[in-house]
């Protein structure tokens, strides 16, 4: 999936959840609307995604509050010290992950920010068809 194609999906659901993202554009970027797919390209091409991603507006609107969301909580492993006094490895497997809280999105911005890649780190909350097709493959042991 192409950044430009990230964005657009992001944006959508944003948009579905009540954001205006014309008056966002004109009103934080100071450039002129020609279409939402010009937008889009520039804040794909010059890498303007950052003010999208870390804006209150676009944040409060994508992680509506109060809505069930569904996202993936990926893989873990970290060491811990264990009962016995050992030290050992604890792996965690992935998960889907359901939130209900009023301000999920402040908590969002603050994981987000502290990510490698604001952009996969969005990424986990879009259900796509990839998804869709990843889940319904069974696995064999």
């Amino acid at each position: 999936m192409t950044r430009f194609q990230l964005l657009q999906l992001l944006i959508a659901q944003a948009r579905g959840n009540g954001f205006e993202f014309r008056k966002w554009y004109t009103g934080n970027l100071g450039l002129p609307w020609q279409n939402t797919h010009h937008a889009i390209e520039m804040l794909s091409a010059e890498k303007r995604f950052y003010v999208l991603l870390f804006s209150h507006e676009f944040a409060s609107s994508f992680w509506k509050g109060g809505a069930l969301m569904t996202f993936q909580v990926p893989s873990q492993s970290f060491m811990r010290k264990m009962a016995d006094g050992s030290i050992g490895i604890v792996k965690r497997k992935a998960y889907t992950r359901r939130n209900t809280r009023e301000d999920a999105w402040r908590y969002h911005l603050r994981e987000m920010a502290v990510s490698e890649d604001p952009l996969r780190y969005m990424r986990r909350f879009l259900r796509v068809e990839d998804d869709l097709e990843d889940e319904a493959v069974p696995t064999t042991p």
